[in-house]
């Protein structure tokens, strides 16, 4: 009787200790999830610094000519538009006409025109 407990004993020794030296798997998925968590923050880090660049790209590409009040008063409302809306009144202005804008923006005569009655 003796002898059992004594091997028991030892036996439970010896897998405490190794256990000490045994990979821990839920370590390492932590560590692969946290790595993968990285990566797409960085990831999406990049894309919204490339978005940021090309909008402003789109932006300085029309600049916008105040002249009168109440045009200061509809660029005011233009900010707050979508870019292609902001891009079509800055074109309407410019004296492009209903056709051409249309090439520019990849929209039909009937879409411009809407936008360009909707927003005047």
């Amino acid at each position: 009787m003796f002898y059992i407990f004594l091997t028991i004993i030892l036996i439970a020794i010896g897998l405490f200790i190794a256990s000490f030296f045994m990979n821990d798997r839920i370590k390492e998925i932590e560590d692969q999830l946290e790595q993968f968590s990285i990566s797409t923050m960085q990831d999406t880090y990049q894309i919204k610094k490339k978005l940021k660049v090309l909008e402003e790209e789109l932006l300085t590409n029309e600049p916008i000519v105040v002249k009168k009040e109440a045009e200061r008063e509809h660029v005011d409302d233009l900010e707050n538009q979508p870019l292609l809306v902001q891009k079509i009144h800055h074109l309407h202005e410019q004296g492009f006409s209903v056709d051409d804008i249309a090439k520019e923006t990849n929209l039909s005569n009937h879409d411009v025109n809407m936008i360009l009655k909707h927003q005047l």
